[in-house]
C-alpha cells in the first residue's frame, strides 16, 4: 500500500490538540489538499464557469473562506461585521481571477487553522447565537459545522471542476 494516498484524519498528526480540535484541522487540511489537485491550474474562464447555472468554483472557494470566518466568528462570540455582510453579498458575484480566489482561498484556510486552535476545549459546550435571530448553538457546534461547511463546499467545487474540464485533471 506505499504511496496510497491516506487522508489527514488517518495520519496520526496533530496530536497536541484534542480529538475535536484535530479534526476540524484534518477536515480544512482536507480541503487544502483537495483545492490544491483539483483547482490549481484552473484558467479564470474556468474558475467562473457556470455549467448548467450552477454556481462556478469561484463562489464555492469563497464560500469556504466567508463561512469559516463567519462561523469562528460566531464561536468566537462576535456577530458579523458590516466587512463579512459585504463578503457574503459578494461571493457569487463573478470574473474573479482564479489567481486571486486561490489566494484567497490558502489564507482564509491558514487563518481558519489558526483560529480553530485558539478554541479551548472547555468552551465546546459555552452557548452562541447566530445571525440576527441569534439561533442557539455552541462553540463546539460551530466548529463541526465549519468542517462541515467546508467539505460540502469543496466537493461541490471538485464537482464543478470536474464538468467545467472534462475531467482532464
Amino acid at each position: 500500500m506505499s504511496g496510497a494516498y491516506i487522508e489527514p484524519w488517518l495520519r496520526g498528526t496533530l496530536t497536541e490538540v484534542d480529538a475535536v480540535r484535530r479534526q476540524v484541522l484534518h477536515a480544512l487540511e482536507l480541503a487544502v489538499e483537495d483545492v490544491e489537485k483539483w483547482c490549481a491550474g484552473l484558467t479564470d474562464a474556468e474558475m467562473n464557469a457556470r455549467p448548467f447555472e450552477i454556481a462556478p468554483v469561484a463562489f464555492h472557494l469563497r464560500g469556504v473562506d466567508g463561512c469559516g470566518d463567519r462561523l469562528l466568528g460566531y464561536a468566537e462570540g462576535a456577530q458579523l461585521s458590516e466587512a463579512q455582510m459585504a463578503g457574503l453579498r459578494s461571493e457569487l458575484d463573478g470574473g474573479a481571477s482564479a489567481a486571486a480566489v486561490l489566494a484567497e482561498f490558502r489564507a482564509g484556510m491558514a487563518a481558519a487553522a489558526v483560529r480553530v486552535r485558539a478554541i479551548l476545549p472547555d468552551s465546546y459546550e459555552a452557548l452562541r447565537g447566530v445571525g440576527r435571530k441569534m439561533l442557539p448553538t455552541t462553540v463546539g457546534g460551530l466548529m463541526v459545522h465549519c468542517a462541515d461547511h467546508t467539505q460540502r463546499h469543496v466537493g461541490q467545487a471538485v464537482t464543478t471542476v470536474k464538468v467545467v474540464t472534462g475531467m482532464k485533471r
